[in-house]
């Protein structure tokens, strides 16, 4: 089979809204969820020979690149047969896809070197179907329902962690209410502004408990709303939080701000579409 080497980007995966609607018997949780992407994100490298990994980037200190790897676990799905390099530039536990959509790009790497994709994705994590493509949708289940959408209106957006990793069982753990109504009808929105408006009406059910682990959560959130966030809330199961701004020029501004308070915090915009095939 031939092969050559290649870069596949795993983008930021963004839970503009995030309903927990109910736990199955199984433990597993149901949810409803928009789902957006960020074009900053993680960087996966690609080349013929025996399967290895190896990690390096600003996140990537003190990650090992054991057997049980996102990005391992998808090439061994795949049959596959790959040296991987992942250069992590998201921090991690962070709730912006992270090892999910690391092991997304792995598989749109794979598809594009010859190798199938394998079924039932969301064996490797509830956040992988979604990731395959990186476009916005809506994820519903335990994360095997992904409707695509219409394209989103452009928005500038900021993403801040303060440093802080969050175990996502224990966010979960910590829900009082499991049983929440799901998202309204999503229109087809014209503006930035008709999206942020239809957001107020909807909830991350993850983020109460996640402050209640995490307060400086709600810094993060106060200070993405003083330095001009048409609209901000905390990314899946945090702490990471993103920002609706109305210029690009605002967003940087605002990024600046909340890096001086030590905190990780990037200017982005919406990624493209990466549809596998």
């Amino acid at each position: 089979m031939p092969m050559t080497s290649l870069v596949e980007p795993a983008p930021a995966k963004l839970n503009l809204a995030l309903h927990v609607t109910g736990r199955r018997a199984d433990g597993y949780h149901l949810l409803d969820s928009l789902v957006c992407f960020a074009s900053v994100g993680d960087e996966l490298h690609l080349s013929p020979g025996p399967l290895s990994l190896s990690i390096d980037g600003p996140f990537g200190e003190g990650l090992a690149p054991d057997d049980d790897n996102l990005c391992l676990r998808a090439a061994r799905l795949s049959g596959a047969e790959a040296a991987i390099r992942l250069t992590k530039n998201l921090p991690v536990a962070s709730g912006i896809g992270g090892g999910s959509a690391d092991a997304a790009a792995v598989l749109r790497g794979l598809l594009r070197m010859g190798y199938e994709l394998p079924p039932d994705l969301q064996r490797l994590g509830a956040d992988v179907p979604v990731c395959l493509a990186s476009a916005s949708a809506r994820m519903q289940g335990i994360g095997e329902h992904v409707t695509p959408l219409p394209a989103l209106p452009v928005l500038h957006l900021v993403l801040a962690n303060p440093a802080v990793a969050l175990s996502t069982p224990q966010v979960f753990a910590m829900m009082e209410q499991r049983e929440n109504p799901p998202l309204p009808k999503i229109p087809d929105f014209g503006t930035a502004g008709e999206l942020i408006r239809w957001l107020r009406g909807t909830r991350n059910d993850l983020e109460e408990p996640a402050r209640r682990l995490a307060p400086v959560i709600g810094e993060v959130l106060a200070a993405l709303d003083a330095t001009g966030a048409g609209f901000a809330r905390m990314s899946g199961s945090g702490a990471t939080c993103f920002g609706i701004f109305d210029s690009v020029g605002r967003a940087a501004e605002s990024a600046g701000i909340l890096a001086r308070q030590g905190w990780w915090a990037v200017a982005t915009e919406l990624a493209q579409p990466l549809v596998p095939g």
